[in-house]
């Protein structure tokens, strides 16, 4: 083994009930260095990071951190060995501190040692969130917190322990264009001192910024390594899905028809949304653009009843209607996907076909209501084909598909419920360029079915390529509406950072 090799992997291999994750798998890092490891949803990339980082056992082959082959059977030995992950599930405790999550399981203790030292470990997570130039509040509740300062809070985390291997999966999935500068230059600081990271990402513009070396998965396997410097992105996505993909083709659907679907009239809630108004039309693709804290989340919370709101009157095909929690907006034809899936689209112990038939469970009841589970299978079978879940059966238990997999099934389980106006938070956040194409070749063929869409997204070339209309947003105010054929990603950027007055085109 190398002197210079924090981590190999050899022949590694991983099965879950009636799936192969991972099949000889090869995988190394060297110190001072980002190796970018990618592939699509499904691919092995996190399955393999959780057996070095402890959250998997492997079934077979050798793992040497340091040039000693290690047996790592839990995630306290992983990080003995000054090895830390940062998931792409949040793993954070809402209703503690940022503090109390930083140092969980290892608190300063006071005078008497079984008593924490508040105010010292306090003291040393401000110092931490200072050094991270983090403007947090080690006081504040993770559940107060919004996805993108939990994000960072989790890096945080795992830069305590001080390790010598960094593994991030999609660390960049919630955050904001300076955000992501900010944790761009703590990478190369920590690359600078000799800690090796392992950056997982589906956004390809990142691996050239940031990665020395690129690992591709592919079904489980292990397909090359590639020099970043040496290769281009094509090269990377056609190594990952075995075929070639133009994601800069344009995709924008055809003329909405111009019957108004949803109408938001008057919409306030305290300082977080500020008379937001506007319209929706029947067949078309509405994209909410802004930065994080916008309110853009929140206007999707309030239209579907999820938040109380100040006033809002809201109007479906011009008749008005009163939405006062989810299911007043599935009765009404409205159905959200939620940016968090796992917290609020899924029920992860339960199978594919129990999640896709969820919202609309009345049209699965016999008599008696006993649940025709025939039927629930075909439909989500039917689904499972035209969204390429990778599932071994409608059977599985979703907890044990993959993240892009999991968000798929939430797509199908509003598919089904066959509602009128869709409301797509962050539709293809973690997911893979592959499946990327297939949710938006989805999205143009149900708005050309008629349905009316709100997609909202913080990846501004996926704002630009899909919608029809762009509404910005900046501190809870509608501060401009681009059409598409005049927007462009610097004027978006102008209103979501309030250069303009308000506009409409």
């Amino acid at each position: 083994m190398n002197s210079d090799l924090l981590v190999l992997m050899q022949d590694v291999n991983k099965s879950f009930p009636g799936v192969q994750a991972l099949s000889q798998c090869h995988f190394d890092l060297k110190a001072g260095e980002v190796h970018a490891l990618v592939g699509e949803n499904g691919a092995g990339k996190s399955t393999l990071m959780k057996i070095l980082s402890g959250v998997y056992v492997k079934d077979s082959g050798h793992i040497y951190v340091k040039g000693g082959e290690v047996h790592i059977h839990n995630p306290r030995m992983a990080q003995e060995l000054g090895i830390a992950m940062i998931h792409q599930e949040l793993n954070l405790m809402p209703h503690l501190s940022v503090a109390q999550n930083i140092f969980i399981g290892r608190e300063p203790r006071g005078a008497l040692p079984f008593l924490v030292d508040e105010k010292r470990m306090n003291q040393e997570a401000q110092a931490l969130l200072d050094s991270l130039h983090l403007a947090i509040d080690p006081r504040t509740r993770v559940r107060d917190l919004t996805v993108a300062r939990q994000q960072m809070v989790e890096i945080a985390k795992a830069l305590s322990y001080h390790s010598q291997v960094l593994i991030m999966d999609e660390p960049t999935a919630s955050l904001t264009k300076a955000e992501i500068e900010e944790l761009f230059s703590m990478i190369r600081r920590l690359r600078e001192q000799g800690v090796g990271i392992v950056y997982i990402s589906h956004r390809m513009e990142e691996l050239k910024q940031i990665s020395d070396r690129i690992t591709v998965m592919r079904d489980g396997m292990y397909i090359d390594t590639l020099d970043t410097a040496a290769c281009t992105i094509d090269q990377i996505i056609s190594l990952m899905v075995g075929r070639t993909i133009y994601e800069s083709k344009p995709e924008i659907p055809q003329d909405s028809q111009r019957e108004v679907a949803l109408e938001v009239r008057n919409l306030n809630r305290g300082r977080v949304l500020r008379d937001v108004n506007f319209k929706l039309y029947k067949g078309e693709i509405l994209g909410f653009a802004g930065l994080v804290g916008a309110g853009r989340t929140e206007v999707a919370r309030a239209i579907v009843g999820a938040d109380k709101v100040d006033s809002m009157e809201l109007f479906v095909k011009g008749q008005r209607v009163s939405v006062h929690t989810p299911s007043d907006a599935v009765r009404h034809g409205i159905g959200y996907l939620s940016e968090d899936r796992k917290r609020y689209g899924l029920v992860t112990g339960m199978t594919v076909s129990a999640n896709v038939a969820m919202a609309s469970m009345r049209d699965f009841l016999q008599a008696w209501f006993v649940l025709d589970d025939a039927k629930t299978a075909r439909v989500a079978q039917e689904y499972v084909e035209k969204l390429t879940i990778r599932t071994p059966s409608v059977n599985q238990r979703v907890k044990h598909l993959s993240g892009g997999n999991q968000q798929k099934v939430v797509i199908a389980k509003w598919l089904t419920a066959d509602t009128d106006v869709l409301i797509f938070d962050e539709p293809t956040r973690g997911i893979d360029v592959g499946a990327k194409s297939e949710i938006y070749k989805l999205l143009n063929e149900l708005a050309h079915a008629g349905k009316a869409i709100i997609m909202i997204s913080s990846e501004l070339p996926e704002i630009l390529r899909m919608s029809h209309r762009i509404v910005v947003m900046c501190e809870g105010r509608i501060t401009g509406e681009l059409s598409a054929a005049e927007a462009d990603q610097e004027s978006i950027m102008r209103l979501a950072t309030r250069r303009d007055e308000m506009v409409i085109h």
